[in-house]
């Protein structure tokens, strides 16, 4: 991979508009941080949210999955200067990655 190639297919690094956006990413993080799922396989992924946010607070957690997604920290680094544990990073940059992946999922025609 080279340094111009996209590291995650969002829109903004792809220019793909069938590509969730940063700010579909974060938007559905917060979402599932509010209102995590129940009895879900991935609910775990909520729950870590809603305790990060509730930690940092959301600015926080959509600077650092900007950083991870767009301008590609790597998740512990994504921290910086944000008065957050590392480990922490690592927690939003995963969720993030993740739900990416289920954003850009084709349904079923």
């Amino acid at each position: 991979m080279t340094d111009t190639d996209a590291r995650y297919d969002v829109r903004e690094q792809t220019g793909n508009p069938a590509h969730a956006s940063v700010a579909d990413v974060i938007a559905l993080v917060l979402e599932r941080a509010q209102n995590s799922r129940e009895d879900h396989q991935d609910a775990h992924f909520d729950e870590t949210m809603a305790t990060v946010v509730d930690r940092y607070g959301a600015d926080a957690v959509r600077t650092v999955i900007h950083r991870v997604l767009v301008e590609h920290y790597p998740f512990r680094t994504a921290t910086v200067d944000l008065n957050m544990r590392n480990i922490d990073g690592v927690r939003i940059g995963t969720t993030a990655g993740w739900f990416l992946e289920e954003l850009n999922v084709e349904p079923d025609s």
